[in-house]
């Protein structure tokens, strides 16, 4: 995604919606489960 960890932190969840959609490459019809934030946080953590 190439955000800082404050970008990630402050992203609406229609923003985190559009990220997860393209990386995915669905129709974003639902929206990110807790086991896939989970993954994000767990790939893009704090530092």
């Amino acid at each position: 995604m190439g955000w800082t960890p404050a970008a990630f932190w402050r992203a609406t969840p229609a923003e985190l919606l559009a990220v997860v959609t393209a990386l995915r490459g669905d129709s974003g019809d639902v929206p990110p489960d807790a086991a896939t934030i989970a993954r994000l946080r767990e790939a893009f953590p704090d530092g």
